[in-house]
């Protein structure tokens, strides 16, 4: 396992204050109240390990495939519908969430090798992420994958508590199945927009592994 580079400033500004609230803590209130002290270490302890965790980069065996739409992202799949495509598209598509709770691997990989015809950043609102709305309304920002003639759109989704999508493609890059996308901090939400002939390998509930499990093949 490593740590993502999005997490080293926090991590470091976690790791100043944990050691100042605990010198703190326990220079005046150690001798008073000991009891106090190591309440206020343990909760900040899980505190500076949550935030370590959270931008953990699990080693793990990606899936390489042609056919294979991999998942963008680690969380559980909440919705698979056909809907009225609302950017770039103007057909229907078929549309799968996965919702990233603040306990997922928050790295966002590719789901195919291919061209980014589009990348966009949207301002918005900051709905919780398996609102109904938060696809359309919240921070969001979109990438439409370009392999041969078909196009795949994915959709970062800022949730309640997430409040930076960090994207790095760029139109005209041409990029390879599960390298980085980007990252969304602290709980979110990814939105895969396919082809109606895609076969969708996946159900609601499942919880798939970013880079790892098939979504579906074309």
């Amino acid at each position: 396992m490593t740590i993502h580079k999005e997490g080293y400033t926090i991590i470091a500004w976690s790791t100043i204050l944990f050691g100042l609230f605990n010198l703190l803590s326990f220079y005046f209130l150690s001798f008073y109240s000991p009891w106090l002290s190591w309440i206020i270490f343990f909760a900040t302890a899980a505190l500076l390990v949550f935030v370590i965790s959270f931008f953990r980069v699990p080693h793990r065996q990606l899936t390489i495939s042609e056919q294979a739409i991999v998942a963008p992202a680690d969380g559980k799949v909440v919705a698979i519908e056909e809907v009225a495509a609302d950017e770039y598209f103007s057909d229907r598509r078929i549309q799968v969430s996965i919702f990233m709770s603040p306990l997922n691997v928050h790295v966002n990989r590719n789901p195919v090798t291919g061209e980014v015809v589009y990348s966009e950043y949207h301002k918005g609102k900051y709905l919780v992420a398996w609102h109904p709305k938060s696809s359309t309304d919240n921070e969001r920002h979109t990438v439409v994958y370009k392999k041969g003639d078909k196009e795949l759109l994915t959709k970062q989704i800022a949730g309640a508590l997430a409040r930076r999508i960090i994207n790095y493609l760029k139109p005209g890059m041409e990029v390879k199945q599960t390298d980085e996308m980007g990252f969304i901090r602290f709980g979110s939400r990814v939105d895969l927009l396919l082809p109606l002939d895609a076969k969708i390998k996946i159900k609601i509930g499942d919880q798939p592994k970013g880079g790892v499990t098939v979504i579906a093949e074309w």
